[in-house]
């Protein structure tokens, strides 16, 4: 049974607070309405700290980033209505891609009202399909367990999202002097059987050409440690999907590349070779890093929980548990096998290596992708945190940018929202103050939350924002042009971003040329507050690359 403790709260509100005081929140990430104002009251005397948003859905994405770079529960607040749809965004983002954050929404009284039903939604309904938990609060004594079952389960794994509704009538109310507050149960995650990591060693030790993949959860400091003894002691090659790029430095001579397309890439080269592949925290919510055929190699699944079962992917062994005691039971229990055969991954590896130099330093403007990605890297420290929103910039990122340790890349291959690259830096540079960080976004993902810079430049924030600017939706005019349509409907305008950036308190740079980038990005992280850097891409490498040149060079491998 649960520790308790006795609250003194004089109100539903103030109850609520206490709760979340008790689960160790630290940041509330919100935009409150009329129907928060007791919750709003209760926080201003907490130790909590309020983050005031410019818009729901960056309140979300923060502290749904929150959840991800520090496995807790993040949480976030909104008002009734459109305060709370403006959440759903971030309900899905951080509930596909495994982010552990609560959201609290507020609501007119339920047990009297006199205004009809203006502005009111049944969000609790709303929020089912999105979320791994989700009820309307209708009696203030039952606030502390709710909150206790709510942060359970968001944090649990598979973690997600979760939401509360607290009715302005039950913020006010009273609760019973008896009222008690839950203390958080010490959990374990259960271990996988030694059944199924013996039965996973043999196969290990009976394949020919092993290769290892590194998915979104394996993205975790105990799991990267035990990954990386994994590797070391069997010298088994290894390649990763964009969402668990970093959980191994990719200088190791042993990294193969990133799976940033679902096929016809180099890495394809070698996952087309091997007979056996070991997935370790792969999710299939991640856009595919490779299709599975009946018939072909065998997958072994290492990962916290099961594997949902896919037209693409249907594992043949799956090892379920502590994805860090499995991976540190491999390595321990296997070893080197001499009947391991490397030799075409290390090929394949030539060919990546070379392929990825080609054209970085390229100085025509304006800037081509890979210039782009060379120079980030450049400018960016070992340690240092880029955080990538959505748009034909993050393959180039995914593909050519060397991560040197995990969670040092933060993009979304789940849901893949435009508009999370802002805030997600935004949350990077408040947990880690002393690292460098960068949100990199294009234009369009950038303008979707482009008001949070304000929020950055109250909050004191050191960040970099790098605007890859084509005046397009350029991966979807990408896709389009593969496609065989004609060029329609997917160009813009854009503001004067360095006027723009200005106006808001940041300090705005546009380059002109194309040696101008790597200077300006080094003069900005050093000078500290928050700089937007508006760079102009040439995105006909996409076609050439990714549409021509790939299925050229891979069909020699």
């Amino acid at each position: 049974m649960a520790n308790q403790q006795a609250s003194r709260a004089r109100n539903g509100a103030e109850l609520f607070i206490q709760a979340l005081e008790n689960e160790g929140v630290k940041y509330l990430f919100a935009v409150p309405g009329e129907e928060n104002l007791d919750f709003l009251e209760a926080l201003r005397t907490s130790n909590i700290q309020l983050v005031l948003n410019r818009h729901e859905q960056a309140a979300g994405f923060m502290a749904a980033t929150y959840g991800r770079l520090t496995g807790k529960v993040g949480v976030c607040l909104s008002t009734l209505g459109p305060g709370a749809t403006n959440l759903v965004t971030a309900a899905a983002y951080a509930q596909l891609g495994a982010m552990p954050m609560m959201m609290i929404s507020g609501q007119k009284p339920i047990k009297s009202s006199k205004q009809g039903l203006f502005q009111i939604l049944d969000v609790v309904d709303l929020m089912r399909p999105l979320t791994k938990y989700t009820r309307q609060i209708s009696n203030a004594n039952t606030i502390p367990a709710k909150v206790r079952e709510a942060f359970r389960l968001a944090s649990e794994e598979r973690p997600g999202a979760v939401h509360l509704e607290l009715p302005e009538d039950i913020a006010s109310e009273a609760p019973a002097p008896d009222t008690h507050i839950f203390q958080p149960s010490d959990a374990r995650r259960p271990t996988a059987s030694t059944k199924s990591l013996d039965m996973a060693c043999e196969m290990l030790r009976q394949a020919k050409h092993p290769l290892i993949m590194i998915g979104a959860g394996a993205n975790r400091k105990r799991v990267s440690q035990a990954l990386i003894h994994l590797v070391n002691v069997t010298n088994i090659p290894f390649f990763t999907t964009q969402m668990g790029k970093g959980v191994i430095d990719e200088r190791h001579p042993r990294y193969l590349g990133n799976a940033a397309l679902s096929s016809g890439d180099f890495v394809h080269c070698a996952i087309n070779h091997a007979d056996l592949v070991i997935n370790v925290g792969h999710d299939v919510v991640e856009k595919p890093p490779f299709f599975m055929k009946p018939g072909g190699k065998q997958v072994i699944h290492v990962n916290f929980s099961g594997a949902d079962v896919d037209p693409v992917y249907f594992p043949q062994h799956e090892v379920v548990g502590d994805i860090a005691n499995s991976v540190e039971y491999m390595a321990e229990n296997c070893g080197e096998c001499r009947n391991h055969d490397f030799s075409r991954f290390m090929e394949v590896k030539e060919a990546v290596d070379r392929h990825l130099r080609d054209r970085a330093d390229d100085d025509r403007f304006p800037v081509i992708p890979q210039r782009i990605v060379r120079d980030v890297r450049a400018v960016v420290p070992e340690d240092g945190i880029i955080a990538l929103d959505n748009g034909m910039y993050k393959l180039w990122f995914a593909r050519n940018y060397p991560a040197y340790d995990n969670n040092t890349v933060l993009l979304d291959n789940s849901l893949a929202s435009m508009g999370a690259g802002l805030p997600s830096a935004m949350m990077a540079s408040m947990l880690y103050p002393k690292q460098k960080v960068m949100a990199i976004c294009g234009d369009g993902g950038f303008m979707m939350n482009s008001q949070e810079l304000e929020t950055a430049v109250r909050l004191n924030l050191d960040l970099v924002v790098l605007i890859i600017n084509d005046s397009a939706y350029g991966m979807i005019k990408w896709k389009q042009g593969q496609e065989g349509f004609a060029d329609f409907g997917l160009d813009y305008r854009n503001p004067n971003f360095v006027t723009y950036a200005e106006s808001y308190g940041a300090t705005g740079h546009r380059i002109s040329r194309t040696e101008e980038l790597q200077p300006t990005l080094e003069k900005a992280l050093a000078a500290g507050g928050v700089h937007l850097v508006d760079v102009p891409v040439d995105y006909s490498e996409n076609r050439r690359v990714f549409d021509e040149e790939l299925a050229e060079l891979t069909c020699k491998l």
